[in-house]
């Protein structure tokens, strides 16, 4: 493993933090805990922390000895000052005689001595760093020690690479009494610099931030070696075969089995395959070894325990793989269930089981698929997937893949201070996965931001590339170039979105555009342009939604934006104004054809709303066509108001949420009773 150590970018994170008053200990500890962070063979999605030795003075300006250690919720890689809430250090150290301390006692009493009450929780393993009497102390779940520690011969393998500067610690669960232990061995060899835990990862400490971190890598380096010279003999692999259906296909039916016929309870489902994760899925004996644990604890809380496997035959079907999905589906929740109730008398404290979902499916021949409650867990829950892969095909080339006991696992699935990581208030359309077309456009954008601040997944559609680039610039959500008047690039976009999501819960078919002209004068083609765009492109995304979200099985909604125009004509705009009508039309059929399959079909009647549609010059146009000004005609309704682009955004979440409203449509125009339905 290459040290990455530049004494030349440690002096400007000196030199930039000194500017804004921040310590020359303070600065190093955030430059090698970035170090540490950006590498993945180290550390991945929270599983490490580091920490430093220093003084600060309290708004009372008294100085302290204080611990700097990484909080809860940051980043290793991206972490600031603030992400390394300063701990009063010798409370801290007057425990370390104390027999015992809960988990909530110890978190209580380190938040009472932060220093700034504001500050992050600290970590779990404040106290460890703590009583080691170093002034930096760095910890990772190397990808290379726990190859060497998750095995039978772990303890005699770590004997024989390391030397005596290091001591190995049995698997103790963190907190507490994990700090005891450390110090226990500690104080029998004071002369060690490295500690080697045991199925959980490494400690290197040292009283300068680049020998801490120096040993990190040269411990980790030192098992990267040894697992290199061990004779490996390759995981036998089942025959490849061919199926007929694709990822995308499956990727609905897994995401509707997931909700276990509870609708409102929906997962992300995101699609992941190299060639690391075909060779730990295609393995032979995949049941055996993917089943004992993950390659570290923390990583339970994330994937949980095992994965849900799937062996589809050769040849077989979308229906055929449906069947043994739901076959599968069945017997892992009943394997959870088991799990749960042979393990829950076994730990302190009274546990309430969690969701029976799991949160990896490995599909063999096809790939793994990886389940959140957004997209970010879903990506978290395949990378960490990913790691177990790598690590544990290693060690199943020269040996046997062996973890701690599922009892401890199952305490640290349970455990309340990893479940806080993740367990956060759910908002209202979390899980959920929205469609919107036209998305650059002015209805298109604040609908995107109305629904993503509810916590939806929102995918953006547009045929402006133009456009769609400029925003791909400022969200980080999927900008898809989609004309959706082209049937084949509506299903390579939906392709794409089950392939990321899972699937789809929530089309808002938004796309249009607003040509005008006498019916009697306009030629064929131009009428005819204004069909595709304003009729059929919604019946090109609204026909390709409901076959997921039949596969699916767990409801779903379609949105139009129809308009005003759909029942009450303006003069001169017959081109906008019939496939308009036929839109109305095609909301309300499939309202109909849909129905009892939990879809749900409404639109938008909306008026006079200034937007990439209606233009400046549009709205003069249309001012002029009524013989009004163009202020009184964009308040020409019974309000006298404006009507604006998030009015109608919030009228398609309020369809999008009332979950017995089908067939409707709602006016948006601030009071127009010739257009009013009923």
């Amino acid at each position: 493993m290459k040290n990455n150590w530049s004494s030349v970018a440690a002096r400007k994170y000196i030199n930039r933090y000194k500017n804004i008053g921040i310590s020359k200990d303070l600065a190093l500890r955030v430059y090698t805990t970035r170090l540490l962070g950006r590498n993945n063979e180290l550390v991945l999605h929270g599983g490490g922390n580091t920490s430093v030795k220093t003084s600060i003075n309290d708004i009372d300006g008294k100085r302290y000895d204080v611990l700097c250690v990484k909080g809860s919720g940051w980043d290793m890689g991206e972490i600031e000052p603030e992400g390394l809430p300063a701990v009063k250090l010798n409370p801290l150290l007057s425990l370390k005689n104390k027999k015992y301390l809960s988990d909530e006692d110890m978190v209580s009493f380190q938040k009472r001595n932060l220093i700034n009450i504001k500050s992050p929780n600290p970590s779990v393993e404040t106290f460890l760093h703590a009583f080691l009497p170093f002034k930096f102390v760095d910890h990772t779940h190397a990808d290379a020690i726990l190859n060497v520690t998750n095995r039978p011969e772990g303890f005699k393998l770590c004997n024989k690479i390391f030397g005596d500067k290091v001591a190995l610690v049995p698997y103790v669960m963190p907190g507490f009494m994990l700090a005891k232990k450390v110090y226990e061995i500690y104080a029998k060899n004071p002369k060690i610099n490295c500690l080697i835990l045991m199925n959980h990862g490494i400690f290197t400490f040292a009283n300068d931030a680049k020998e801490a971190y120096s040993l990190m890598i040269k411990y980790v380096s030192q098992a990267e070696r040894a697992v290199k010279k061990l004779k490996v003999k390759k995981i036998k692999q089942i025959k490849k075969f061919s199926t007929k259906f694709e990822p995308h296909e499956i990727a609905p039916i897994i995401r509707g089995l997931l909700s276990d016929n509870h609708p409102e309870r929906k997962f992300i489902v995101n699609y992941k395959s190299n060639n690391h994760l075909k060779y730990f899925v295609n393995g032979k004996n995949v049941r055996t070894y993917s089943t004992k644990g993950t390659a570290t604890p923390d990583h339970v809380i994330r994937v949980k325990p095992f994965p849900l496997i799937i062996t589809p035959k050769k040849n077989s079907t979308l229906n055929d793989f449906k069947n043994i999905a739901q076959k599968a589906m069945t017997q892992y929740r009943k394997k959870y269930i088991s799990y749960f109730n042979k393990n829950k008398k076994k730990v302190k404290g009274k546990k309430v089981m969690l969701d029976t979902s799991p949160r990896v499916v490995l599909v063999q021949n096809v790939g793994v698929f990886t389940v959140g409650k957004d997209l970010n867990a879903a990506k978290i829950a395949g990378d960490l997937t990913e790691t177990n892969a790598k690590v544990i095909s290693s060690i199943e080339e020269t040996s046997k893949f062996k973890f701690i006991p599922e009892k401890d696992l199952f305490e640290v699935e349970y455990w309340s201070l990893e479940q806080a990581k993740i367990n956060k208030q759910k908002k209202l359309l979390e899980g959920n996965v929205v469609v919107v077309s036209g998305a650059t456009g002015t209805i298109g954008f604040e609908t995107y931001k109305m629904f993503k601040g509810y916590g939806a997944e929102v995918v953006l559609l547009d045929n402006n590339l133009e456009r769609l680039n400029n925003l791909k610039n400022k969200i980080n959500d999927l900008c898809i170039h989609c004309d959706v008047t082209n049937k084949k690039s509506v299903k390579n976009s939906f392709k794409q979105i089950c392939e990321k999501f899972g699937g789809i819960d929530i089309l808002i078919s938004n796309a249009g555009t607003a040509p005008g002209g006498a019916i009697g004068e306009v030629s064929d083609k131009h009428l005819r342009k204004s069909f595709e765009i304003n009729f059929f492109s919604h019946q090109n995304c609204a026909s390709e939604a409901v076959k997921i979200m039949k596969q699916q099985n767990i409801n779903g909604c379609l949105l139009f934006n129809i308009s005003k125009q759909a029942v009450n004509p303006g003069k001169n705009f017959g081109p906008y104004g019939l496939p308009k009508s036929a839109l109305l039309s095609l909301c309300k059929q499939y309202a109909v054809d849909y129905g009892s399959y939990g879809i749900r079909s409404n639109g938008v009647n909306a008026d006079r709303i200034r937007s990439g549609l209606m233009t400046d010059k549009m709205i003069k146009t249309r001012a002029k066509a009524r013989s009004v000004s163009e202020d009184n005609y964009m308040r020409g309704n019974l309000l006298l108001d404006e009507v604006k682009a998030e009015d109608v955004a919030k009228a398609f979440f309020h369809l999008a949420t009332s979950k017995k409203t089908t067939g409707a449509v709602l006016t948006v125009d601030g009071g127009n009773i010739a257009a009013s339905l009923r």
